[in-house]
């Protein structure tokens, strides 16, 4: 059965080329073109998610994905956003986004977050919220306390750790990591993920010389082991 999208968006050109392409995938897709058309569809009929602009007449995008939240809405929500400011993706995820891609985007890369967000949401077994020790991470939120209290990380770290969680277990080299926290085309290199690394450590372990959150695996890469 096809998945069914909700695409928000009041670009007519890129409305039609984004649902086009979507159909052509294999998604169900409908459209709204302002805010409070958009959030009246997403109450009243059931989706498997939700492709839902920033900008938008009406009502924006943020407040539709707050109050969708706070109606008890669960679908989860994809925000598409012209703005590269770390400050607006942070609010998104605050406000209840699962997550975002900054325009212009490559369709390859709003295809692959597409079918990861289906994915985790098909798995029942992916909670909100994790924690390690006397660390909590809720993912829906975009908060990282200890003890109760928060730990302030910048955008970039909380999607670096997100990942880490959503893959725990498992090997990641750097590179897959530039590809899927940095985005295909980010101009930077292994290092960064190093530094960024380091500075999750700094802030997440008990131990920062003998790490047992983020486990470094010489020549391959790393392992989130919590």
């Amino acid at each position: 059965m096809a998945k069914n999208i909700l695409l928000v968006e009041d670009e007519p050109g890129l409305q039609r080329t984004l649902g086009d392409r979507l159909r052509v995938e294999g998604y169900s897709v409908e459209t709204a073109s302002d805010g409070l058309e958009g959030e009246r569809r997403a109450v009243e009929t059931s989706f498997d998610l939700i492709l839902l602009d920033v900008m938008l007449p009406k009502k924006g995008g943020f407040d539709v994905c707050r109050d969708l939240r706070q109606q008890g809405v669960k679908t989860p929500v994809l925000m598409l956003t012209a703005r590269g400011q770390l400050i607006d993706k942070v609010l998104g995820l605050k406000l209840g986004a699962d997550d975002y891609l900054t325009k212009p985007f490559e369709m390859a890369e709003l295809l692959a977050r597409v079918e990861a967000l289906l994915r985790r949401a098909s798995d029942g077994s992916a909670p909100a919220a994790y924690s390690f020790g006397d660390l909590r991470v809720d993912l829906r939120r975009a908060e990282v306390l200890r003890s109760g209290k928060p730990i302030p990380l910048s955008a970039k770290e909380f999607q670096l750790l997100r990942y880490f969680i959503e893959h725990r277990g498992a090997v990641v080299s750097r590179e897959e990591l530039l590809d899927q926290v940095w985005g295909y085309h980010a101009a930077t290199s292994t290092r960064t993920v190093d530094v960024h690394v380091a500075w999750l450590r700094q802030k997440l372990e008990s131990d920062v010389r003998n790490p047992r959150l983020i486990v470094t695996l010489k020549g391959l890469g790393y392992k989130f082991a919590g």
